[in-house]
């Protein structure tokens, strides 16, 4: 059974919550940690011959230790690269927390040191009309990973969203920084001194703008000890 588990989310979509997951992932590895990794739901899969693969999905696959097939690693495949609640009805298909945690619980029977569950979009992404993402981590009481894009107006997002998720009863464990563009935010300094002083969590690294991300060159700068204490 996996001894630790934290989901992962971020201020917005396409902030890095992929990257940064597979970097944790690489990381913990170093450690000589053994690690699973999942996105439950994936929009903007693409048709191969084994079925619909989602590129975010392979990238979790290949960051960590342990061999799994894809369906458990990404049980939920939507084609349409929209939100997945809409790509869900598109596909006359019905998403619902219970059955994500499902997923997720069938996952956390897998040995493993360290197990993320991928998010998609930011906290309070629709899985249908009365439901959000956010009730997924709620169930399972999983710990919170929060990707902070260094960008402008990433201080009230990232205020936000730890705001929201400690208002859900649930832990913030940790965060990370991630450049998502290669110029330097204007003030980028200051701004993470601000969240290092504001978001009462720790941080877990800051990670660099790579051209072609590489999990593994991107692990040398988290510091994930702090998951693993207790």
């Amino acid at each position: 059974m996996a001894r630790k588990s934290f989901f992962v989310t971020g201020t917005d979509t396409e902030v890095g919550k992929t990257i940064v997951s597979s970097a944790i992932l690489e990381a913990a590895r170093v450690m000589g940690k053994r690690t699973i990794g999942m996105k439950p739901v994936a929009s903007g899969c693409d048709r191969t011959a084994e079925g619909l693969r989602n590129e975010d999905a392979l990238m979790l696959q290949a960051a960590m230790t342990e061999s799994l097939a894809y369906d458990r690693i990404n049980p939920v495949t939507l084609e349409p690269a929209i939100a997945p609640h809409v790509a869900a009805e598109q596909a006359g298909r019905q998403l619902t927390a219970q059955r994500l945690v499902g997923f997720c619980r069938g996952l956390q029977m897998q040995p493993a040191d360290l197990m993320l569950i991928e998010g998609a979009g930011g906290w309070r992404v629709p899985l249908n009309d009365r439901e959000t993402y956010s009730e997924v981590p709620k169930e399972l009481g999983a710990g919170v990973i929060l990707v902070v894009p260094l960008k402008l107006g990433c201080i009230n997002h990232a205020l936000l969203s730890a705001e929201a998720i400690r208002n859900d009863g649930l832990t913030l464990a940790g965060w990370v920084a991630n450049r998502p563009e290669q110029e330097a935010m204007s003030c980028e300094q200051e701004t993470l001194n601000y969240l290092l002083m504001h978001l009462g969590a720790p941080c877990l690294g800051v990670l660099p703008w790579l051209q072609e991300p590489n999990p593994r060159e991107l692990a040398a700068s988290l510091n994930i000890d702090v998951l693993f204490e207790n």
